[in-house]
């Protein structure tokens, strides 16, 4: 047990969260099962970076849009009417009428929450108090604690599951549709109320609910847990292992332990890939839930199944977007050839691995991770949003010749729920610090203003449509600190950095920092050039088929109008009929578009445009293409 003084301590740093809190993560967190947890990197406050005019703003803006398009009184009704209160207007159907009843509500809440802090709208506060005290209201006509929106819910769990009648399958307990998942979703949204609006009633419901959660379980023997624990449950144990940092009571950090799927989490932190055949999304969460308790406890099996779950997923089971799964489920590693399909990349994995890379970043600010983070945010997240009404996407299909499926809003799936975060955070993780350095993770045109040296720092940047980011220091006195520019592992020519019109040697390879330390002074300027080149990235299990790649971007070659006749035609995705494998020699830039490229007397039987991925919409399309020679050719006629 923690001393007396240590729960004082966590109730300090309460407001702490290291997805973007109103307080910041300290240095170090005393453990329980080692002396200190060292974190490399600091996040910066989400009102402390600014977009400036890019695609990320553009795709915030769409969002502010869908957002207020949205009624909170209709996310409420079926929580009002599950309590005994009358709606206040009709409640939204889709997955909302019974499917995961009342997720949508914690996704609103949570992405309410983050974009006042991004945009500063005062309307995003105003809806947030107004559901924190309408679940108040419901709470409190409930009397125990509980509050929810799917029919019969609480009987169920109360009569059913609390007395050890369990009938649990991948997606439904006792005939609700995974009652902690959504529970889950709620509880964050309390949190993120809490921490990046000041709502001091959200973190009391929160701390309400889950002590009812507790009466559920509080009974069941562990091969009940277990059992109970093959429906998916999302990332309750995060919630749970916040709230103890929250509120320094401990009963929360025990429960976050009784939420820890024993079969799937142990295999992870004894290094075992047991993905294969395993839903993608029933997964991430549950990692995410063990890195934040690893900062809370320092336990190591947390961090082993955490950092392997990552490695193993990026590198062995995911496409070049950065997405993974098909049809919502991992394959064997390293076979993706046969798995493209509608139903690749849902969103919701890749939301969740964006998470799951925070933490890493935090503990050890690697370029790889924040090379893969650029790979996700870019080719996928920025891609599953429609630039046009903001519509987005569950699943962003990869399959050859296919197109870009985008959600009725008011169907509310979950990626209609992540998509609602997604585009209201792009600030969060573009910049790190310590007390000594400050880290540019993301080439994002922003504004940071860092309180702690009374500096501010202006990226001017077209990236990545312009190959290049401008950093503007503003300062009323000198500073001392080191700046850590990205050079992306990508970079296949050198990248070149100047300051004050001074070019600064570079000895550092690509895929590391490049530490530029010196007291800075106010106007002074950091010019970052980092040319883009053509390749090829091949698919793990077949060298033969290939995606382009440009710089950071996935390229997609448009094939034609999403209700084209001729897509049906077995040559309706060319192949490329060539020897060479590098891209540049059959390549040509298209005047006047930037990352456009025509492929030249190779495409067979017609040559292709290709553009990024992420401004291909309402397109068929193909971002893997089949490499041929001639006599290869020949031999599969």
């Amino acid at each position: 047990m923690k001393s007396s003084l240590f729960k004082l301590f966590l109730t300090i740093i309460a407001t702490i969260t290291i997805f973007g809190c109103g307080e910041h993560k300290p240095d170090m967190i005393e453990g329980a099962e080692s002396d200190k947890i060292q974190f490399r990197v600091l996040p910066f406050e989400l009102t402390d970076v600014k977009l400036l005019d890019g695609p990320f703003k553009s795709a915030m803006e769409l969002n502010i849009r869908s957002l207020l398009n949205y009624e909170p009184d209709r996310f409420l009704a079926k929580f009002r009417s599950e309590a005994g209160l009358e709606p206040r207007a009709e409640h939204y159907h889709g997955w909302e009428d019974n499917t995961i009843a009342g997720h949508s509500l914690g996704h609103y809440l949570t992405a309410c929450s983050e974009m006042y802090q991004s945009s500063g709208d005062v309307r995003f506060l105003e809806r947030v108090n107004y559901i924190v005290s309408e679940l108040k209201e419901c709470q409190e006509a409930d009397g125990e604690g509980y509050f929810g929106a799917f029919p019969e819910g609480k009987r169920i769990l109360e009569e059913e599951v609390a007395k050890g009648d369990i009938r649990s399958k991948g997606f439904d307990l006792n005939g609700i549709w995974v009652p902690f998942y959504t529970q889950h979703k709620v509880m964050a949204g309390l949190r993120d109320a809490y921490h990046l609006c000041g709502n001091q009633d959200a973190i009391g419901i929160e701390a309400g609910l889950a002590d009812w959660i507790s009466t559920i379980v509080k009974d069941l023997d562990h091969s009940q847990i277990q059992e109970m624990l093959n429906c998916e449950h999302g990332g309750i144990n995060e919630v749970l292992a916040e709230l103890y940092a929250d509120t320094g009571d401990e009963k929360y950090l025990d429960f976050s332990r009784v939420f820890h799927h024993e079969i799937i989490l142990d295999s992870l932190a004894a290094g075992i890939d047991i993905l294969p055949g395993k839903h993608c999304n029933t997964q991430i969460p549950k990692l995410v839930g063990l890195a934040r308790r690893y900062e809370l406890t320092a336990d190591s099996n947390d961090m082993n199944a955490a950092k392997f779950f990552w490695s193993t997923v990026v590198n062995h089971h995911s496409y070049v977007t950065g997405g993974n799964g098909n049809h919502e489920y991992f394959g064997e590693p390293d076979h993706l050839n046969n798995r493209l399909s509608d139903g690749t990349t849902e969103t919701c994995n890749v939301n969740n691995m964006l998470k799951l890379s925070r933490h890493l970043f935090l503990w050890d600010a690697k370029a790889e991770v924040a090379d893969y983070y650029e790979r996700a945010l870019f080719n996928h997240i920025l891609s599953s949003q429609n630039p046009n009404d903001g519509r987005v996407i569950y699943n962003l299909s990869l399959e050859m010749g296919g197109k870009k499926e985008y959600q009725n809003p008011l169907w509310f799936t979950c990626c209609v729920g992540t998509g609602m975060e997604n585009h209201s955070v792009y600030g969060r993780n573009i910049y790190f610090y310590n007390h000594q350095e400050l880290f540019v993770s993301q080439y994002i045109a922003s504004e940071l203003t860092w309180k702690e040296k009374e500096v501010v720092l202006t990226q001017k940047t077209g990236y990545p449509s312009e190959q290049n980011s401008e950093f503007t220091v503003g300062c009323s006195e000198p500073v001392t600190f080191t700046l850590n520019i990205r050079y992306p592992g990508w970079a296949e020519e050198e990248i070149e950095i100047l300051v004050n019109s001074k070019k600064q040697r570079v000895s550092q390879s690509p895929g590391s920092f490049i530490p530029l330390r010196r007291q800075w002074k106010d106007g002074d300027v950091v010019e970052v050039k980092i040319p883009f080149t053509l390749r090829t990235e091949p698919m793990p299990d077949n060298p033969s088929r290939v995606a382009v790649m440009y710089g950071p971007l996935v390229m997609a070659g448009d094939l034609g109008p999403e209700n084209d006749p001729e897509a049906n035609d077995p040559l309706y995705v060319p192949v490329l009929m060539t020897e060479d494998k590098d891209p540049a020699s059959w390549l040509k830039p298209v005047e006047g578009e930037p990352n456009t490229f025509r492929t030249e007397d190779v495409g067979h039987p017609r040559d292709i445009i290709l553009k990024p991925f992420f401004k291909t919409h309402e397109r068929r399309y193909s971002v893997y293409w089949d490499l041929f020679t001639e006599s290869k050719w020949n031999q599969k006629q």
